[in-house]
């Protein structure tokens, strides 16, 4: 048992790391993770910190192993948004804390789980702790590529690239760690192609299994405008009804605990206006959150309804590779039999532009609108 038990598929990375670890000429200040969503940048740079802090390098059992991999160690701050950016007033507060030195370790370990989300500003404030960097301080910064990162900052940082796992080493981790049954764990895996977030979602919530089953019928039923427009306005009523349920309670929650900590009452009809900004602030904060949430289940749900597509072109084309929708073989060998290779790329290209216009703020209904246009069925 050690700190990388759960870093799977990632072998080359991890002997990088291990060496670092066991070799202080190999050790710098900063490092860049990334790789595809799913991948476990995040883990691997909790496994690092852990191993970093660790009296025997990462036995991943001690008390030092075991808070750095919780997030509860005094010398690891994880640092992730559940907004669209972090802001320079966040990059600052980062900056400052890399400044003091290690309560109880040998290091001081800050991770920055979505470094891609950087503002441009709050780019430039991190870049000057890493110019001019801390003793017994590590940045980790976590991103899907070094394009994401900009490049004064990924110059400045020893990049480790994480690849996709197998299906069968994500399935052994749902196994293993999440007893979740072998064929249950082997149906998430595929269907969430690797994504180790997904396949436990996949693997533990009935809901989410029924909503992709959803997705991939719809590639079935797109024949009119009228259809199109209808595939579009549920899948924008299916990442709305998830982003309600997976921040209601939490945003009440969270507006009750503020008032506690400023000593409010809950019940006043107005509140003074000390407290009311306060409020005003938590809940642009919940709004970011919830736009968020609101793009990621959308994201997701064209990254399945892509797979049918790419499905079909297998089959299509016999090029014998697995397929992501085995459970869903008769949707896309229909899919298949209504569109050639050509059409089924241009359906894939629709879903990627449909991707990158939201990723770029555009309206996501406008985006999946256009995008349900180009998948038509022919009559």
């Amino acid at each position: 048992m050690t700190v990388w038990r759960d870093v799977i598929g990632q072998e080359d990375a991890v002997a990088v790391l291990e060496h670092a670890v066991r070799t202080p000429t190999a050790m710098t200040h900063a490092w860049l993770f990334t790789g595809p969503p799913g991948s476990g940048r995040s883990v691997a740079a909790r496994s690092f910190a852990a191993a970093l802090l660790c009296p025997d390098g990462g036995c991943g059992t001690c008390r030092e192993c075991r808070t750095a991999l919780e997030g509860t160690h005094a010398d690891v701050d994880v640092i992730a948004t559940e907004g669209l950016s972090i802001k320079v007033e966040q990059a600052r507060d980062l900056v400052a804390l890399a400044a003091h030195r290690p309560s109880v370790g040998r290091y001081r370990v800050i991770i920055v789980e979505d470094a891609d989300r950087l503002t441009e500003r709050a780019a430039d404030a991190l870049l000057k702790a890493l110019e001019e960097p801390v003793p017994r301080t590590v940045w980790m910064l976590c991103a899907p590529s070094v394009e994401d990162v900009i490049i004064t900052i990924r110059s400045r940082s020893r990049h480790v690239r994480l690849r996709t796992p197998p299906v069968e080493a994500v399935a052994e981790l749902l196994t293993r760690r999440d007893g979740v049954d072998p064929p249950m764990a082997l149906y998430a895996a595929r269907a969430a192609q690797s994504h180790v977030g997904l396949a436990r979602r996949l693997a533990r919530d009935e809901h989410a299994r029924i909503r992709r089953h959803d997705v991939i019928t719809m590639a079935t039923k797109i024949v009119s405008v009228g259809d199109a427009m209808g595939a579009a306005g549920d899948l924008m009523t299916i990442a709305a009804e998830e982003s309600a349920a997976a921040s209601g309670e939490r945003d009440a929650a969270e507006r009750t605990r503020l008032l506690e900590v400023l000593g409010a009452d809950p019940t006043a009809r107005t509140q003074p206006p000390h407290i009311r900004s306060q409020l005003t602030s938590l809940e642009k904060e919940q709004k970011a959150r919830a736009t968020r949430f609101t793009r990621d289940v959308v994201d997701r749900a064209l990254v399945d309804l892509l797979s049918v597509y790419r499905d079909a072109l297998v089959l299509r084309t016999g090029a014998g590779t697995a397929l992501v929708n085995e459970d869903g073989r008769q949707v896309v060998q229909r899919v298949g039999e209504l569109l050639g290779p050509d059409d089924l790329l241009r359906a894939m290209d629709a879903i990627g532009t449909a991707r990158e216009r939201i990723d770029a703020n555009v309206n996501p209904l406008l985006a999946l609108e256009a995008m349900a246009l180009d998948l038509r069925l022919p009559r």
